[in-house]
Parts: structure tokens; sequence; C-alpha cells
């Protein structure tokens, strides 16, 4: 059995769709877990394959993409914000969140290279995201920020702001191998992922609405599912980055 880590989110609903509705369902044993678990699971050998925050890819040994697949975004994703109680020129504190790799380094990367800005880290805030100190913000992704935005004074989606300053989509999360696969498997993982993307409105018909998100517009236009060339080029790029923070 092939030993697979899925982020639990939303936006994952279509690729467990096909994971779990095509005939590679008895090839696979299939775990959900927040993106910071999944990509612990690939690093500690507890998975084969992981849909892992691509921040991750650099802890690991031995990676290899194995999906035509992934998590990400040309321009504005509505899932990974930046909130903050002031303009981001005066944030003075940024809480971490704890369920994220990837995006906490997207935000340290623009912090420093895009808004020039160097505020103090809390990782593990107890307070988190109910901070009322005027200079904080927080890092907040996934599920947790629907239906949030009005919510709070100041808003930075930072899918969008890595589009302002690269011209590139952004990948958050990518199927990741910790091991070398047999090429037979990638293309059965691959069909069943594009029978889960293929099926979108099919799904929509078992998934509750929601009133305050709209989750059509989500998981058809603003979660961007191909890994093309310049998702590539985004990824190394955002490595780069990584290594110089």
């Amino acid at each position: 059995m092939i030993r697979i880590s899925a982020v639990s989110y939303t936006n994952t609903i279509p690729f467990i769709y096909g994971l779990q509705n095509d005939a590679i369902k008895k090839e696979i044993e299939l775990s959900l877990d927040v993106p910071s678990i999944c990509a612990q699971k690939l690093i500690d050998d507890k998975v084969d394959i992981g849909l892992i925050p691509v921040a991750a890819i650099l802890e690991l040994p031995e990676a290899h993409i194995v999906s035509d697949y992934c998590i990400g975004a040309n321009g504005a994703v509505n899932s990974v914000f930046i909130f903050s109680n002031c303009p981001i020129k005066d944030v003075e504190y940024l809480q971490l969140d704890p369920q994220s790799r990837s995006s906490n380094n997207l935000a340290l990367v623009l912090l420093k290279n895009y808004w020039k800005l160097n505020p103090e880290l809390v990782p593990k805030a107890k307070e988190y995201s109910r901070s009322t100190h005027p200079k904080t913000a927080f890092v907040q992704i996934g599920d947790r920020t629907f239906g949030q935005v009005n919510k709070h004074s100041y808003v930075y989606d930072l899918a969008q702001v890595w589009k302002d300053f690269t011209g590139l989509e952004f990948i958050f999360a990518a199927w990741v191998s910790n091991k070398k696969l047999g090429e037979a498997f990638i293309t059965r993982l691959n069909k069943a992922l594009k029978m889960g993307l293929d099926s979108r409105l099919n799904i929509f018909e078992n998934v509750e609405m929601r009133k305050d998100f709209d989750l059509v517009d989500y998981l058809m236009h603003k979660i961007d599912y191909q890994f093309n060339d310049s998702k590539r080029e985004a990824l190394n790029l955002f490595h780069q980055y990584i290594k110089m923070l």
C-alpha cells in the first residue's frame, strides 16, 4: 500500500473525491491532516506521498514532485491572508499561523523583499488571531479564513501580493514523494486526481454552501490546480527567497 497524507481543507475536496472514488483507492492508505502535519509525516517517512506545503520540500533529503496537479493560484486565492489591525507598513508584530509552513514563509519573503519590513515574529501566540494590539497582524490560511475578510481592518491576500511582486503564479502545496515511485502508479495517481477535478460540479451537490463565502468560485476559479511551467518557476524562485531569509 502507498501511504498518502493530504490536506484536510476545502480546496483539497476534489483531490480527495478522486482518490476515494477511483480504483486507486485499493492501492493507497489515505490520511487527512493540516498542512504542517502532512509535511512532518513525509519528513518522518510515516507516509510515502504528501500534499505538502512547498516550503517543506527544502527539509526533505529526497523529494520528487509526482503530480501534474497542485494547490496554486494566479492572483488572489481568497484563503491565504495577512489580517492586520493597522496598515502593513506600520505592523510591529506578526503572528504566524500554527497550521502553515509555506504561507508563513511567503509572508516573510514578502515582508522582507516587497514591503521592506522586519516586524517581530510571534510563532505561537497565546491570543493568536485575537490580539487587540494596534500594531499586530497575523497570517491565516485555509477554511478558517472563509467569511473573515470583512471582519478585519486591513486585509492582504498573499497570492495576489506575490503576483504583484513577481508577476508569477504561486504554488502553495504539491504532491511530493520522499522516494522514487513507479511510473505506472504515478500515472494512475494523476488519473484519479484529474477525475476528482473533473467532478467538481457534481461535488458541489453534496457540499454545504456558505452565505459568507463563494465556494463555487473558490474551487472553480480561485484555486488553480494545474502544475505548469509558470508554477515551477515560481516554486524555484520562492525556494531561493526562503534560503535568503
